[in-house]
């Protein structure tokens, strides 16, 4: 889970994600963002001779400015937000939300002054056919597209999305509580509507549909008609996949997860696995709160929290595996303050959490590894078990109502099932009212679960009570992406599982580095970045044939 610092809406930046900017000193932002500036350019004795174009601009320079003074502010509201999540006391909560808003409506005053359009446009004109100037000129094309997004917005449309994200969560709480859809529903209307009207104000005239608007703001330049493909592939491989697997007589035992586990122990277990596969305790810190998420306040400074139970361990260990992707993610960014050194999507961020929680610490490798971790943390536990029996346990598949607790090969039916209902209710074929019995319907067609009630059913995620339409759909292109990225890691790092065996994680941090973290927002999808570092565009066949390779050999079919 990340914790954004520029959240679409404050509930679901404060209770799902949130990937921040990085930080730095207005000097470092100046010298990593006068680019390539001075990379590779030999020092000679006049500086005239050595000015590049974007050190010529001043309106660039102004802007830059500008820009890095907005970034922190809102990295300032970060870390209250990361406080009152994690520190503060229950009774300062109104006082928090005061200090927020306070610093929310200044944060939405220096993002909306009419200067930064004239400092972008003077900007581009100066900068516009420079050789020395392509971090620059992207740059100010992210900006641009933000500036245009927010002016479309009237300050009265802006308003009732703020209030409405806060007054639906509340909603959303009671009628979960109650098991009431009934009083539930015009709000949840009222929040698509809203949703929608702030999606075609912020497309203009850009000839797109309305939900791939809204799909671009979790997964830029992602249209709806490709994650249609991308998801149709996968959903027709899986269906008769987790059919087999279900009917399997050869079924790992779930032993490796029972018992009563010390939580100190468990947290320096988890504490000494993500230290070891790369998460920078001298950048971070790791502490306890009742969501794990990961929240960062720039490079240096990226933090991660978990949650434990005495009578299970492996939830507690996944989630810190989990969220030491994202923050090596945001640790490995660049470090100028502006937008182009922030993360290029969620599905790109949920690729790198789960490349380490599933394809690292899910595989065999690693619990050779960790097994004998383990035995030295819960010597009774797990005396004489091998890592072939935890590995098992830790795969077991078992359809489950609740898609935060499903396992890794029924998971990507969750959040296609999810995709295609506010996809239809969006398109308008699909009405509010009727979002229950397609649930319940799509619940027994692809998993052959029932839904007891709606509380355990379309009620139990947060996403379309924050308005956050189109947020669902980058779970599952993030687990394709590190499906794709590992396939190709391990091409590049042909011992890449002796690596993981020995517990030797370096290289493989390095790749992910090299590949994806570094670049930023430098490219304008991820499947160009893809196509770009690895030779071609996302592709579900990785994920597919890695699902099906490991659950026909786990599971004997």
């Amino acid at each position: 889970m990340l914790l954004s610092l520029r959240p679409l809406f404050l509930a679901i930046s404060m209770l799902l994600a949130s990937f921040a900017h990085s930080f730095t000193s207005r000097s470092v932002a100046f010298t990593s963002l006068l680019p390539s500036l001075t990379r590779g350019a030999s020092t000679v004795r006049h500086q005239a001779t050595t000015m590049t174009s974007v050190e010529t601009s001043q309106s660039y320079k102004t802007l830059l400015s500008k820009l890095e003074t907005i970034t922190q502010l809102e990295r300032v509201k970060s870390v209250l937000g990361y406080d009152q999540l994690v520190f503060m006391p229950k009774d300062a909560s109104a006082e928090r939300g005061a200090q927020m808003g306070a610093l929310a409506a200044l944060i939405h005053e220096k993002t909306t002054e009419s200067e930064l359009k004239d400092l972008i446009a003077a900007a581009v004109k100066e900068l516009e056919g420079s050789d020395d100037a392509a971090d620059a000129m992207r740059l100010l094309e992210l900006e641009q597209q933000s500036f245009d997004e927010n002016e479309r917005i009237s300050s009265a449309l802006a308003a009732k999305a703020a209030s409405l994200s806060s007054s639906a969560y509340s909603a959303w709480v009671e009628a979960k509580t109650n098991n009431d859809y009934a009083s539930f529903a015009p709000v949840l209307k009222d929040c698509f509507d809203t949703a929608m009207e702030l999606s075609t104000a912020k497309r203009g005239d850009k000839d797109v549909s309305l939900y791939t608007q809204m799909l671009d703001e979790y997964e830029t330049g992602m249209s709806q008609a490709r994650i249609d493909e991308i998801f149709s592939d996968i959903q027709d491989a899986l269906v008769p996949l987790i059919q087999k697997v279900l009917d399997s007589k050869d079924k790992p035992s779930m032993d490796p997860l029972k018992g009563s586990f010390d939580i100190d122990a468990q947290k320096a277990l988890c504490e000494q696995i993500v230290t070891q596969m790369g998460f920078d305790k001298t950048a971070g810190r790791i502490d306890v709160s009742v969501h794990p998420f990961t929240t960062s306040f720039s490079p240096k400074d990226v933090r991660i929290t978990s949650r434990y139970r005495d009578d299970e361990w492996y939830q507690g260990l996944a989630g810190m595996v989990h969220e030491s992707g994202h923050a090596m993610y945001e640790q490995n960014l660049g470090t100028s303050a502006t937008s182009l050194d922030t993360a290029l999507s969620m599905g790109t961020h949920e690729s790198q959490s789960l490349f380490w929680e599933r394809h690292v610490g899910l595989g065999l490798p690693f619990w050779k590894w960790a097994t004998p971790l383990l035995q030295e943390k819960f010597p009774d536990q797990f005396s004489g078990m091998t890592a072939e029996q935890v590995y098992g346990a830790v795969n077991a598949v078992s359809p489950n109502l609740i898609r935060v607790e499903a396992d890794e090969l029924t998971y990507p039916l969750h959040v296609i099932m999810r995709y295609g209902i506010e996809k239809d209710v969006i398109g308008g074929s699909l009405d509010v009212a009727d979002i229950p019995d397609r649930w319940k319907a799509d619940m027994k067609s692809m998993l052959d679960v029932d839904v007891p009630d709606d509380a355990k059913g379309c009620m139990q995620d947060i996403h379309w009570a924050s308005l956050a339409f189109g947020y669902f759909p980058t779970y599952l292109i993030g687990s394709a992406t590190a499906a794709q990225l590992s396939h190709y890691c391990a091409q590049d790092l042909e011992n890449m599982d002796e690596m993981i065996e020995k517990g030797e994680f370096a290289e493989i941090k390095q790749w992910l580095t090299d590949k994806v973290h570094c670049h930023g927002k430098r490219y304008k999808s991820l499947d160009a970045l893809l196509e770009d570092q690895i030779g071609e565009k996302l592709n579900p066949k990785y994920f597919i044939d890695y699902l099906t390779n490991k659950y026909s050999a786990l599971y004997k079919l």
